[in-house]
Formats: C-alpha cells, structure tokens, sequence
C-alpha cells in the first residue's frame, strides 16, 4: 500500500474513533477543524440540525496572512476570525473535533487563538 494511503487511512481511524465521543449539540457546538497541505479549515457544527454555524480558513477574505496560508501564524489567524463569527452567532462554548490530526502545530495554534479570542473548550 502507498504510504500517503496508509496515513490517511490511519488519520481516517482515528478521526471515527474521535467522533464516537464527541457531538455537538445547539448549546455546545463542534468545532470541527481540517488541515491540509496549504491551508487550515474549521466550522462550528450542530450536530443535531445538521448546521454549520460559522466558518473561517486561511482562504478566506476576512482573514489577513502574510506570507505562507500554511503556517502557524495564519492558523492563529483563521481562529481569531473563527472565535469572532462564533461570538456574532452566539455562540460561547464549544467542544473541540480535532479531527484525527495531532494537537500542535497549526490545530493547536488554530485552538489557542480562539480560546484567546473568548471561545470556551
């Protein structure tokens, strides 16, 4: 099997492993968060409606990046920006869906620029 295809696969795993603990509800919402190669994602969910909430990533207008959309400092970036639509939404609290990616790097600065910018988790 191809290396990239056995990652993947594995990150898959543990990212059905993750969802079977965490959902989100409309009084604490997932926020759901995609790495890839060039660019960082996150969208708060309601699980129960089946309704994205809010939404930011590093391609996104709203969000000021110099240099490389694939660093850390443009996922800190996109969670100040991600914290900010939550709040407008009204939204305060919110369980943490990493995924299947480790937490450090660009989800973990991705996590602590929202918690800085007022998001609970």
């Amino acid at each position: 099997m191809n290396k990239n295809k056995e990652k993947t696969l594995r990150r898959s795993r543990r990212k059905i492993g993750i969802r079977k603990r965490i959902v989100g509800t409309p009084e604490r919402p997932r926020l759901a968060i995609f790495r890839s190669l060039n660019h960082t994602y996150a969208q708060v969910i309601d699980d129960m409606a089946g309704v994205t909430l809010a939404s930011a990533s590093t391609r996104d207008k709203g969000v000021k990046i110099e240099g490389s959309s694939g660093n850390v400092a443009s996922a800190k970036a996109a969670g100040s920006v991600l914290a900010e639509r939550a709040k407008k939404a009204g939204i305060e609290t919110v369980v943490f869906d990493r995924g299947g990616f480790k937490f450090h790097g660009r989800v973990k600065a991705f996590a602590d620029a929202a918690r800085e910018s007022g998001l609970k988790f």
